[in-house]
């Protein structure tokens, strides 16, 4: 029995994440050479409290000024921590960085924050208005001119379900196929201070790069009456990136939540 165990270690404890932070300071997600990223923040702060961390794992690879309320993340710790413990002291060693954790939960060793996901859930904020914008500066897209609601409600629901994303894919995109679902587009109007604010909704299992921020632009050239509804559908069928709107700006679009068939955070305690 002493032989058969020989060499033989426990599995390291994961801990799964939600993650909120401000984009505009980070140069994406993804750790990478150069300026810092979320990942290698996160990471630094991790390996203070732990040396031998290896590497997180993200559900969504958000692009440099992109925001989140509901990044998942799990990380593998040598040791079990006790989760408020580690929420906690993760908090305190990503200051003053715009990070932090919100809930943190164990899971199980065969529970991954980006293969398990079933969805993801994207927020894109943008208002109308020709003051500038002070108080969400670097949260909202602005446009100087009125917008409609219902052209861009119409020309949305043209993008739900299966195609071929070409049109709303970026050249650089590594993604092995343009095809995917998206299940759902929301186009919603609210009351903003000397202006509009319109909110674009999208829910897929995965995105494309840039994907979102190519919708957006698309549509916001709609409610601007520059496009037809109808056009968006002849584009996307079209399947030719250079038929693409204008590709919105980052500061905009946040990711809000990720979806799991066992969700580690349903029922989680503060």
């Amino acid at each position: 029995m002493a032989e058969s165990l020989a060499g033989y270690a426990p599995a390291m404890p994961r801990y799964a994440m939600i993650v909120e932070y401000d984009g505009g300071p980070f140069a994406g997600w993804q750790r990478q050479d150069g300026p810092a990223s979320v990942q290698q923040t996160l990471e630094e702060a991790l390996r203070r409290l732990d040396p031998d961390v290896p590497s997180i794992a993200a559900a969504g690879r958000t692009d440099a000024g992109v925001h989140a309320t509901g990044q998942v993340a799990h990380a593998d710790m040598t040791r079990a921590w006790e989760p408020f413990r580690l929420r906690e002291a993760l908090n305190y060693h990503l200051k003053p960085a715009p990070i932090a954790i919100t809930a943190l939960e164990p899971v199980s060793d065969d529970w991954h924050a980006r293969f398990s996901a079933m969805e993801r859930r994207y927020l894109f904020r943008l208002i109308a208005r020709r003051a500038p914008v002070t108080l969400d500066r670097g949260r909202v897209w602005q446009v100087p001119g009125p917008l409609s609601l219902e052209p861009m409600q119409a020309a949305g629901r043209m993008l739900e379900g299966l195609h071929d994303f070409t049109t709303f894919r970026a050249s650089i995109c590594q993604a092995k196929s343009p095809v995917k679902t998206l299940d759902e587009v929301v186009v919603t109007e609210h009351p903003y201070p000397g202006g509009r604010e319109f909110q674009f909704r999208f829910r897929a299992r995965s995105f494309l790069h840039n994907q979102v921020r190519s919708m957006v632009g698309t549509l916001e050239r709609v409610g601007a009456g520059a496009w037809e509804p109808e056009d968006v559908a002849e584009v996307l069928a079209c399947a030719d990136r250079s038929l693409c709107g204008p590709v919105s700006p980052p500061q905009g679009l946040s990711l809000v939540g990720v979806g799991y068939d066992l969700d580690p955070f349903a029922g989680g305690a503060d």
